[in-house]
């Protein structure tokens, strides 16, 4: 039953409790540059945990195999060449998200989340543990990246997934969507706000 409860806690901690972007504070990077619309959004957060959980994987098989001394750049390979074959994928069958995306997919490989967990947990672990870390991990950090999309898109542009939301009575009675919405930092003013509500919920979390 320990072994369970533990399992347990590897896949489902990250969703909140110990969140990899709201409570460790990483990945915040990225999700100032693909937040702008909810589809980048969704197509970022999906390569990451399909990157994240297959690279602790094969970490996890491979880890005490490897030297000490180039473990980080051992690491670097594998994200690397799994980076690789998600790009691929999305150019022959996302070629517009591709595009959205820019070199945003390539530079998943210095998401800190990703080096974080490989060096913390499958260094450590078994495969199997070390997917469900993957997936946990991969999965709090797209939750809130799609979030911020969410925000960002509707006030930004009045849309969401590119069809248009807000009625346009609405912008006939005066309302302008918020250019502010569509600049970098108003992903830091949305996940500062997401931050604060889940501090609120999480006493043990706030710092006395």
């Amino acid at each position: 039953m320990a072994e369970k409860t533990d399992i347990r806690k590897v896949l489902f901690n990250p969703f909140s409790k110990n969140n990899p972007v709201v409570v460790q504070i990483l990945g915040i990077c990225s999700i100032l540059a693909v937040t702008v619309k909810l589809e980048p959004a969704i197509v970022m957060g999906l390569s990451v945990i399909a990157v994240l959980a297959f690279s602790n994987v094969i970490i996890s098989l491979i880890r005490k195999t490897i030297p000490n001394s180039v473990r980080i750049i051992v690491q670097l390979v594998v994200v690397a060449g799994l980076v690789i074959i998600v790009s691929e994928l999305l150019k022959a069958y996302a070629y517009d998200v591709s595009v959205q995306l820019s070199v945003f997919v390539g530079l998943i490989i210095t998401n800190c989340i990703l080096m974080g967990r490989l060096e913390a947990f499958a260094m450590a672990n078994r495969p199997w543990p070390s997917f469900l870390d993957g997936i946990g991990n991969g999965v709090g950090y797209t939750i809130i990246l799609v979030i911020v999309a969410f925000f960002r898109e509707l006030l930004g542009s009045g849309t969401l997934l590119g069809y248009r939301v807000v009625p346009q009575a609405v912008y006939d009675a005066g309302y302008v969507n918020n250019g502010l919405m569509i600049l970098p930092p108003a992903a830091l003013l949305v996940v500062a706000c997401i931050i604060w509500v889940h501090r609120s919920y999480n006493k043990d979390l706030q710092e006395d």
